[in-house]
């Protein structure tokens, strides 16, 4: 009998390890970061026409469509290079605590977010752009860290994925803020929302403890420890043998998703305004449209997200990664390259927002798989500078998404045109190291 008890329960799944109250409260903690950060993200997607509108002719500039995609492009590239400044957050975290240097990034974001509401011209809305991007850059960085060093081995995947999904949560807030708050009170209003975060970095830093594997590693010697980690040089030694094929394909691979990101969802508002000034439909009728095209995009990002650790594990992370850089090829070419031109486009455009997000979710991926390739002394220098180093590429792109925008008078074909960055992604991915069934390392 005992025999058979025993093969009745071998047969059974193991039982996941239970979260401990900490762990909970935490997760939670960075998770709200992560949502707010998405909200404070996509805020100028959703505002561009109107702020532009307004703010290009006391600038000196006519607000032709042509210069509304051009200077709308390089805000976002001066955006995404605040972003790859964000590398700063990565060796501060693993020199004096993930917990500090969070709270740190989400208060600089939301207050500079905040500032944008008293923008007098776009070259200041510039600059509070290129400031915010250094904080939101750091948060999924360190966040995405928090994550994998506080949970256990066998919940941190899914547990990456569920992170994930606050970026596209604050996709969704933002859209109803759009709604609601921008259809009524206009950009400026849409902005100062963006100050709410500042409570929550100081409540980070009064509740949230630092991750066990980064207290044992900085402290577990004792001081002789702290002061050989002092001494380190975090961003010389991802670049040493044992980590520069790893550090460049995965650099170059987020490099690849930011550019989709970009596309798929941060044009989103643009086009869907676009297709809604063709079809005859008002201003407030307009921005509506872009809030309900926001939440379609989240929706389907959010069930990209939760797939994509079901899909690693199965597919392994770099086969997995492969399925949505080609489905978000297909996507961006159907939606930009050909629905954005139908005469009737605008409902089946709203339908492409779906595979646009769910494939947006690849970004999940690289929250589990990152971690899994570094030990915790330079694990969070490595995730934020591969972060960084994708934005980096992300806004030289956007600088020739704006001139090709400007030359054609149009953003569709530009943005179709960044599929072939998945095409690229697709031959570097052989190269990277799979983690596949492997620990986090210490």
């Amino acid at each position: 009998m005992s025999k058979a008890i025993a093969a009745s329960t071998a047969g059974l799944k193991p039982r996941r390890t239970p979260l401990t109250r900490e762990q909970i409260g935490g997760f939670w903690a960075v998770y709200s970061g992560w949502v707010l950060d998405g909200v404070d993200s996509v805020i100028y997607a959703l505002v561009l026409i109107p702020a532009l509108t307004e703010l290009l002719p006391v600038s000196g500039i006519a607000a032709t469509p042509g210069n509304l995609g051009m200077y709308g492009s390089i805000l976002f590239a001066l955006f995404l290079i605040g972003w790859g400044l964000s590398f700063i957050w990565g060796p501060l975290a693993d020199r004096f605590g993930r917990v500090k240097t969070l709270a740190a990034s989400i208060l600089i974001y939301s207050v500079f977010t905040g500032a944008a509401a008293f923008a007098h011209n776009v070259w200041e809305l510039a600059a509070f752009r290129l400031i915010a991007g250094i904080g939101v850059g750091g948060e999924w960085a360190l966040a995405g860290t928090y994550v994998a060093e506080s949970w256990p081995e066998d919940r941190r995947k899914m547990g990456a994925g569920y992170l994930q999904t606050g970026y596209y949560v604050g996709f969704f807030l933002a859209a109803l803020l759009n709604y609601t708050v921008g259809a009524t009170y206009g950009w400026r209003a849409m902005f100062l929302c963006g100050l709410a975060p500042a409570l929550l970095a100081i409540f980070t830093v009064l509740k949230v403890k630092e991750p066990g594997q980064w207290r044992k590693a900085t402290h577990g010697a004792g001081q002789t420890n702290v002061a050989a980690a002092a001494g380190r040089r975090p961003l010389m030694e991802i670049f040493a043998p044992a980590y520069r094929r790893r550090t460049l394909t995965s650099a170059s691979l987020v490099g690849v998703a930011i550019i989709g990101l970009w596309a798929g969802s941060v044009y989103e508002a643009s086009a869907v305004v676009t297709l809604a000034t063709r079809a005859g439909i008002d201003r407030v009728g307009a921005v509506r449209l872009a809030s309900i095209g926001a939440a379609v995009l989240s929706v389907g990002t959010i069930l990209g997200c939760l797939v994509a650790p079901w899909l690693a594990e199965r597919l392994g992370r770099r086969s997995a990664l492969g399925v949505y850089f080609a489905g978000m090829a297909v996507s961006i070419v159907f939606a930009f390259g050909w629905v954005f031109y139908l005469p009737n486009g605008l409902n089946l455009f709203m339908v492409s927002l779906l595979f646009l997000g769910f494939f947006g979710g690849n970004f999940a991926i690289f929250s589990l798989w990152l971690p899994e390739q570094y030990p915790t002394r330079i694990r969070a220098t490595a995730f934020a500078f591969n972060a960084s180093v994708g934005r980096l590429l992300g806004a030289g792109v956007n600088f020739l998404l704006a001139a090709a925008i400007h030359w054609q008078g149009s953003l569709g074909l530009p943005i179709a045109w960044t599929a072939a960055a998945f095409v690229i992604g697709l031959l570097i991915l052989p190269f990277a190291v799979e983690t596949r069934h492997q620990t986090l390392p210490e």
